[in-house]
């Protein structure tokens, strides 16, 4: 299951040339930077594990409560960044951000491989939580998720993004599956299963390997 109640999702890329500063980075102060924040329990970042995957880094930070994610700490950081901070994203590529509640957690921890299904919104989500639930189920399956974005506390920008063009529309929902190999995931949540349930298109979908996990830190 995941840690919290609310989560913070980011699909990014990054251009070429800042690749390496971007692994500094995010690694030695943003993470940790991130985790210190009061009510931040976990981050976590993958990469893409196939060409179909675009964009390559998925981050997800999870929070005890969608409370946190609107608190003051956590805009202090949004309205404070770091000069590494402004430098770094500002070579990010095709960023997401989505703000969103759990709908559903299930399953016994984390895996090291994650499917991102992002997708416009839902209909009834009982039917989904129910669809996430049984796939929860499924064998080497380690958590199955369904988030739930907050369009207007994702949509607000900050001085950390008041400039940034490579920002794009969040999902409206997604839901994330965790298991221990590629080949697990392979045959879960076909799009057509997906739409049966209630999401509604565009459906983007996401294989990513598990690069690095953050544990909380000392507040900063």
């Amino acid at each position: 299951m995941l840690a919290g109640e609310a989560v913070a999702a980011i699909w990014n890329g990054i251009a070429a040339e800042a690749r390496a500063d971007f692994y500094a980075w995010h690694v030695t102060e943003h993470m940790p930077e991130r985790a210190g924040i009061p009510g931040f329990l976990r981050g976590r970042r993958y990469i893409a594990a196939d060409e179909a995957t675009v964009p390559e880094f998925f981050t997800l930070y999870e929070a005890a409560s969608f409370s946190v994610l609107q608190g003051q700490d956590y805009a202090n950081r949004l309205n404070d960044p770091t000069p590494w901070t402004r430098a770094v994203t500002a070579q990010f590529r095709d960023t997401a951000r989505s703000l969103a509640r759990v709908a559903a957690s299930h399953g016994p921890g984390m895996g090291g491989m994650i499917l991102t299904h992002r997708f416009a919104g839902i209909g009834e989500i009982e039917v989904l939580q129910r669809l996430v639930a049984d796939t929860a189920a499924a064998p080497r399956v380690t958590g199955a998720h369904l988030c739930v974005t907050d369009a207007k506390a994702s949509g607000l920008r900050t001085t950390e993004t008041a400039d940034r063009t490579d920002i794009t529309d969040p999902p409206g929902a997604f839901i994330l599956l965790e298991a221990t190999d590629m080949a697990a995931l392979a045959p879960l949540l076909p799009d057509a299963a997906l739409l049966h349930s209630g999401a509604r298109p565009p459906i983007r979908r996401g294989l990513y390997r598990l690069e690095y996990v953050r544990g909380k830190t000392a507040c900063a």
